[in-house]
């Protein structure tokens, strides 16, 4: 029953409600009604209805009349008015005017009532699949604009960074301070690769396919573990691991990795740089079809009314005013992929927790 298509008729003469739920109720969910006011009570409780029927002679109001009242408070159903050969030029103009889709003759036949679903169905299916895509379109020029601007900005920074480092080390002759210059130019060009790297991760979700494969992940966890020493070297950040692992798990490495590398660059690049006992803590624990990775910091922390923003295209909280603003956009996308769900937990000047879960394919 839930998978039928639902349809709505209002008209106040009793028998013809009779008729027409007797003709539709095996096929269809039929709901039949003999005022306006129970036919916006139906709707409310039924936004999922596809097609409308309304007779166009009724006490207090005409059927053109309803349709024309409910255009704007439920524009997706598709509206059919049942009507008899003296209101056809009432029916025209509804029609011309958008309000009504089509109409039926009245006393109506089970042939003409049956067409009409069908054809009405399908138009709503189109216009269902039209509203999407229009929605797509949308974000994906959002998204353009965000681009546009992030690009313009986070690759002409450090461009000019670089560009002056140049000139001024071209007119100073004291090799330290060329050597200073140098590091200067470093952070710049570091920067520049972090964003171009974040950007082929973007380009690659957004149009790559996933290859399944027997990840173990002792094995990642010893690649990132050689990926962020660097970090526990001169930053004098202990970086603790947890596995457990005792099953197969199945899923797409790459992605898997993307998520980890980009939760734990995050936890290691947003430390408070003169705090003792810097730590990063990755966890992952494999069981009953399912990865559980934690990732935990005493690093900055994410203040609470950043924390539904944060998995936003290029967004970057105050803190975090360096950052590229791919990276956790990147992490979001990847885990939708793998329908996998990630939880935050966030102090500021405390620390931050990502919990994420990701399901065996």
């Amino acid at each position: 029953m839930e998978n039928k298509i639902k349809v709505l008729y209002l008209d106040d003469e009793a028998n013809n409600l009779i008729g027409f739920k007797a003709l539709l109720r095996f096929d269809y969910k039929v709901f039949c009604v003999q005022t306006a006011a129970e036919a916006f009570d139906c709707l409310n409780s039924n936004p999922d209805i596809r097609v409308i029927f309304c007779d166009q002679r009724m006490p207090n109001m005409t059927g053109v009349e309803f349709f024309q009242e409910i255009r704007s408070s439920h524009p997706l159903p598709i509206r059919i008015l049942i009507t008899g050969f003296s209101d056809i030029e009432d029916v025209i103009s509804a029609i011309n005017k958008g309000h009504v889709f089509r109409y039926v003759k009245k006393p109506w036949l089970d042939a003409d009532i049956l067409t009409a679903i069908e054809e009405a169905n399908k138009f709503y299916l189109a216009n269902s699949f039209l509203a999407i895509k229009n929605k797509e379109l949308e974000k994906a020029y959002q998204e353009l604009d965000k681009f546009a601007y992030s690009v313009s900005h986070d690759l002409r920074g450090p461009l000019v960074g670089i560009a002056g480092g140049i000139n001024l080390a071209l007119n100073i002759q004291d090799i330290k301070e060329i050597k200073e210059i140098l590091r200067m130019m470093n952070k710049s060009v570091e920067k520049l690769d972090n964003f171009i790297l974040n950007m082929h991760d973007y380009y690659s979700l957004e149009r790559g396919t996933l290859t399944i494969s027997d990840i173990n992940f002792e094995d990642i966890v010893k690649e990132m573990s050689d990926l962020f020493s660097i970090y526990t070297k001169t930053e004098n950040i202990a970086f603790n691991t947890e596995l457990e692992q005792n099953e197969p798990f199945w899923n797409d490495i790459l992605s898997v990795k993307l998520i980890i590398n980009n939760l734990l660059s995050n936890a290691f690049k947003y430390q408070v740089p003169d705090r003792e006992n810097k730590f990063v803590n990755l966890k992952i624990n494999v069981k009953k079809g399912e990865a559980t990775i934690i990732v935990e910091d005493n690093g900055h922390g994410i203040d609470s009314k950043y924390q539904s923003e944060i998995f936003n295209l290029f967004f970057r909280a105050h803190y975090q005013a360096t950052g590229s603003g791919f990276g956790l956009f990147n992490l979001k996308s990847a885990l939708t992929k793998l329908n996998g769900k990630i939880e935050v937990e966030s102090e500021l000047n405390v620390g931050t927790k990502f919990i994420v879960r990701i399901p065996h394919k």
